[in-house]
Protein backbone atom coordinates (compact mmCIF):
# COMPACT_ATOMS: atom_id res chain seq x y z
CA UNK A 1 0.00 0.00 0.00
CA UNK A 2 1.52 3.29 -0.90
CA UNK A 3 2.00 6.18 1.55
CA UNK A 4 -0.27 9.56 1.85
CA UNK A 5 2.02 11.15 4.09
CA UNK A 6 -1.10 12.37 6.18
CA UNK A 7 -2.89 13.58 3.36
CA UNK A 8 -5.50 11.12 3.30
CA UNK A 9 -7.86 13.35 5.46
CA UNK A 10 -7.87 15.41 2.53
CA UNK A 11 -8.56 12.94 -0.42
CA UNK A 12 -11.45 11.87 1.38
CA UNK A 13 -12.66 15.51 2.26
CA UNK A 14 -11.93 15.55 -1.68
CA UNK A 15 -13.94 12.59 -2.34
CA UNK A 16 -17.05 14.01 -1.07
CA UNK A 17 -16.78 16.91 -2.50
CA UNK A 18 -16.62 15.33 -5.93
CA UNK A 19 -19.41 13.00 -4.87
CA UNK A 20 -21.85 16.15 -3.94
CA UNK A 21 -20.59 17.58 -7.32
CA UNK A 22 -21.68 15.07 -9.21
CA UNK A 23 -24.89 14.15 -7.34
CA UNK A 24 -25.95 17.34 -7.86
CA UNK A 25 -25.02 17.84 -11.43
CA UNK A 26 -27.15 14.76 -12.02
CA UNK A 27 -30.12 15.74 -10.47
CA UNK A 28 -29.68 19.55 -13.02
CA UNK A 29 -29.02 17.42 -16.31
CA UNK A 30 -31.63 15.15 -15.62
CA UNK A 31 -34.03 17.96 -15.22
CA UNK A 32 -32.84 20.16 -18.03
CA UNK A 33 -32.27 17.10 -20.06
CA UNK A 34 -36.35 15.98 -19.54
CA UNK A 35 -37.50 19.33 -20.62
CA UNK A 36 -35.44 19.56 -23.72
CA UNK A 37 -36.67 16.35 -24.76
CA UNK A 38 -40.02 17.21 -24.23
CA UNK A 39 -39.71 20.39 -26.35
CA UNK A 40 -38.05 18.27 -28.83
CA UNK A 41 -40.68 16.07 -28.99
CA UNK A 42 -43.47 19.09 -28.74
CA UNK A 43 -45.47 20.62 -31.65
CA UNK A 44 -43.90 24.15 -30.97
CA UNK A 45 -40.87 25.29 -33.76
CA UNK A 46 -39.60 27.91 -31.04
CA UNK A 47 -39.44 24.82 -28.46
CA UNK A 48 -38.00 22.55 -30.93
CA UNK A 49 -35.73 24.85 -32.15
CA UNK A 50 -34.43 26.22 -29.12
CA UNK A 51 -33.70 22.47 -27.59
CA UNK A 52 -32.23 22.00 -31.21
CA UNK A 53 -29.74 24.64 -30.40
CA UNK A 54 -29.29 23.81 -27.02
CA UNK A 55 -28.16 20.26 -28.04
CA UNK A 56 -25.83 21.48 -30.82
CA UNK A 57 -23.62 23.92 -28.60
CA UNK A 58 -22.95 21.72 -26.14
CA UNK A 59 -21.75 19.01 -28.98
CA UNK A 60 -19.80 21.42 -30.49
CA UNK A 61 -17.39 22.78 -27.61
CA UNK A 62 -15.70 21.17 -25.28
CA UNK A 63 -16.20 20.43 -21.73
CA UNK A 64 -13.14 22.26 -20.63
CA UNK A 65 -14.30 25.75 -22.91
CA UNK A 66 -17.65 25.27 -21.50
CA UNK A 67 -16.49 25.07 -17.40
CA UNK A 68 -14.54 28.26 -17.94
CA UNK A 69 -17.23 30.35 -20.30
CA UNK A 70 -19.63 29.54 -17.70
CA UNK A 71 -17.25 30.00 -14.50
CA UNK A 72 -16.82 33.27 -15.72
CA UNK A 73 -19.64 34.02 -17.27
CA UNK A 74 -21.66 33.16 -14.60
CA UNK A 75 -19.58 35.57 -12.25
CA UNK A 76 -20.47 38.40 -14.91
CA UNK A 77 -24.25 38.14 -15.60
CA UNK A 78 -24.98 37.45 -11.91
CA UNK A 79 -23.10 40.73 -10.83
CA UNK A 80 -24.40 42.85 -13.54
CA UNK A 81 -27.57 41.46 -12.20
CA UNK A 82 -27.00 42.57 -9.27
CA UNK A 83 -25.79 45.68 -10.23
CA UNK A 84 -29.31 46.50 -12.02
CA UNK A 85 -30.90 45.35 -8.55
CA UNK A 86 -29.01 47.82 -5.96
CA UNK A 87 -26.74 44.91 -4.49
CA UNK A 88 -23.35 44.78 -3.71
CA UNK A 89 -20.64 42.49 -5.25
CA UNK A 90 -21.51 38.72 -5.52
CA UNK A 91 -19.44 36.06 -5.43
CA UNK A 92 -20.21 33.06 -7.40
CA UNK A 93 -18.28 30.28 -5.57
CA UNK A 94 -16.64 27.74 -7.83
CA UNK A 95 -19.23 24.94 -6.44
CA UNK A 96 -22.06 26.48 -7.80
CA UNK A 97 -20.19 27.32 -11.05
CA UNK A 98 -19.34 23.39 -11.35
CA UNK A 99 -22.56 21.97 -10.58
CA UNK A 100 -24.10 24.51 -12.85
CA UNK A 101 -21.75 23.60 -15.58
CA UNK A 102 -21.41 19.88 -15.60
CA UNK A 103 -25.46 19.53 -15.27
CA UNK A 104 -25.53 21.64 -18.11
CA UNK A 105 -23.23 19.88 -20.27
CA UNK A 106 -24.79 16.85 -19.94
CA UNK A 107 -28.74 17.95 -19.31
CA UNK A 108 -27.82 18.07 -23.77
CA UNK A 109 -27.04 14.57 -22.91
CA UNK A 110 -29.84 13.62 -20.99
CA UNK A 111 -32.29 14.88 -23.44
CA UNK A 112 -30.93 12.45 -26.44
CA UNK A 113 -31.48 9.85 -23.81
CA UNK A 114 -35.15 10.70 -22.88
CA UNK A 115 -36.23 11.64 -25.93
CA UNK A 116 -35.17 8.02 -27.13
CA UNK A 117 -36.63 6.56 -24.24
CA UNK A 118 -40.11 8.56 -24.74
CA UNK A 119 -40.54 7.53 -28.49
CA UNK A 120 -39.81 3.75 -27.13
CA UNK A 121 -43.09 3.68 -25.23
CA UNK A 122 -45.48 2.19 -26.97
CA UNK A 123 -47.99 4.89 -28.75
CA UNK A 124 -50.91 2.99 -28.13
CA UNK A 125 -50.54 2.86 -24.26
CA UNK A 126 -50.74 6.71 -24.34
CA UNK A 127 -53.78 6.51 -26.90
CA UNK A 128 -55.68 4.48 -24.87
CA UNK A 129 -55.40 6.57 -22.08
CA UNK A 130 -56.27 9.52 -23.87
CA UNK A 131 -59.47 7.64 -25.19
CA UNK A 132 -60.24 7.35 -21.67
CA UNK A 133 -60.11 11.00 -20.75
CA UNK A 134 -57.08 11.24 -18.89
CA UNK A 135 -55.57 14.68 -18.51
CA UNK A 136 -52.08 15.05 -20.02
CA UNK A 137 -50.35 15.40 -16.54
CA UNK A 138 -51.68 12.42 -15.51
CA UNK A 139 -51.06 10.64 -18.73
CA UNK A 140 -47.47 11.72 -18.27
CA UNK A 141 -46.96 11.10 -14.67
CA UNK A 142 -48.72 7.43 -14.86
CA UNK A 143 -47.93 5.55 -18.23
CA UNK A 144 -45.25 8.13 -20.10
CA UNK A 145 -42.85 8.50 -17.14
CA UNK A 146 -42.55 5.52 -15.93
CA UNK A 147 -42.18 3.34 -18.76
CA UNK A 148 -40.08 5.91 -19.95
CA UNK A 149 -37.51 5.47 -17.29
CA UNK A 150 -37.09 1.68 -18.06
CA UNK A 151 -36.16 2.54 -21.40
CA UNK A 152 -33.74 5.37 -20.20
CA UNK A 153 -31.81 3.75 -17.74
CA UNK A 154 -28.94 2.29 -19.77
CA UNK A 155 -28.59 5.78 -21.94
CA UNK A 156 -28.87 7.24 -18.16
CA UNK A 157 -26.13 5.12 -16.42
CA UNK A 158 -23.49 5.81 -19.20
CA UNK A 159 -24.40 9.36 -19.18
CA UNK A 160 -24.22 9.40 -15.13
CA UNK A 161 -20.73 7.22 -15.35
CA UNK A 162 -19.34 9.83 -18.20
CA UNK A 163 -20.87 12.76 -15.72
CA UNK A 164 -18.76 11.45 -12.33
CA UNK A 165 -15.26 11.37 -14.47
CA UNK A 166 -16.02 14.40 -16.22
CA UNK A 167 -16.07 16.13 -11.78
CA UNK A 168 -12.81 16.07 -12.85
CA UNK A 169 -12.85 19.30 -14.68
CA UNK A 170 -13.78 21.29 -11.63
CA UNK A 171 -10.36 21.44 -10.34
CA UNK A 172 -9.32 24.13 -12.81
CA UNK A 173 -11.90 26.61 -11.47
CA UNK A 174 -10.36 25.70 -7.82
CA UNK A 175 -12.56 23.96 -6.27
CA UNK A 176 -10.91 21.39 -3.79
CA UNK A 177 -12.33 18.00 -5.35
CA UNK A 178 -9.94 14.95 -5.19
CA UNK A 179 -8.30 16.19 -8.73
CA UNK A 180 -7.30 19.39 -6.84
CA UNK A 181 -6.30 17.90 -3.32
CA UNK A 182 -4.48 15.57 -5.16
CA UNK A 183 -2.42 17.92 -7.33
CA UNK A 184 -1.43 19.76 -4.35
CA UNK A 185 -0.33 16.55 -2.25
CA UNK A 186 1.66 16.00 -5.28
CA UNK A 187 3.24 19.47 -4.86
CA UNK A 188 4.01 19.06 -1.49
CA UNK A 189 5.52 15.78 -1.51
CA UNK A 190 7.08 16.18 -5.04
CA UNK A 191 5.62 12.25 -5.75
CA UNK A 192 2.69 13.07 -8.09
CA UNK A 193 2.49 9.75 -9.30
CA UNK A 194 1.48 8.35 -5.84
CA UNK A 195 -1.54 11.11 -5.41
CA UNK A 196 -2.66 10.95 -9.47
CA UNK A 197 -2.65 7.32 -8.58
CA UNK A 198 -5.16 7.42 -5.45
CA UNK A 199 -7.63 9.55 -7.39
CA UNK A 200 -7.22 7.32 -10.05
CA UNK A 201 -8.39 4.61 -7.52
CA UNK A 202 -10.95 6.76 -5.91
CA UNK A 203 -12.49 7.03 -9.32
CA UNK A 204 -12.50 3.42 -10.35
CA UNK A 205 -13.79 2.50 -6.53
CA UNK A 206 -16.75 4.65 -7.55
CA UNK A 207 -17.86 4.02 -11.05
CA UNK A 208 -17.43 0.67 -10.12
CA UNK A 209 -20.05 1.03 -7.38
CA UNK A 210 -22.03 2.74 -9.57
CA UNK A 211 -21.75 0.10 -12.39
CA UNK A 212 -23.03 -2.26 -9.74
CA UNK A 213 -26.00 -0.33 -8.28
CA UNK A 214 -27.09 0.27 -12.12
CA UNK A 215 -27.30 -2.93 -13.14
CA UNK A 216 -29.06 -3.99 -10.19
CA UNK A 217 -31.33 -0.75 -11.00
CA UNK A 218 -31.48 -2.36 -14.85
CA UNK A 219 -32.47 -6.03 -13.51
CA UNK A 220 -35.71 -4.92 -11.83
CA UNK A 221 -37.03 -2.24 -14.14
CA UNK A 222 -36.74 -5.28 -16.50
CA UNK A 223 -38.78 -7.63 -14.21
CA UNK A 224 -41.61 -8.99 -16.17
CA UNK A 225 -40.27 -8.53 -19.45
CA UNK A 226 -38.86 -10.58 -21.79
CA UNK A 227 -35.22 -9.13 -21.35
CA UNK A 228 -35.66 -9.19 -17.91
CA UNK A 229 -36.10 -13.05 -17.88
CA UNK A 230 -33.09 -13.16 -20.01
Amino acid sequence: MFDLQGFGGSLAAGTWITIKVAGLSLLLAAGLGLMAALAKLSHSRVLRGLATVYTTIIRGVPDLVLMLLIFFGLQIAVNKLAAALGFSYIDVDPFTSGVATIGFIFGAYMAETFRGAILSVPPGQLEAARAFGMPPAKLTARILLPQMARYALPGFGNNWLVLLKATALVSIIGLDDVVRRAALAAGSTHQPFTFYLAAAIVYLALTTISTMLLGWLERRANVGTSRGAA
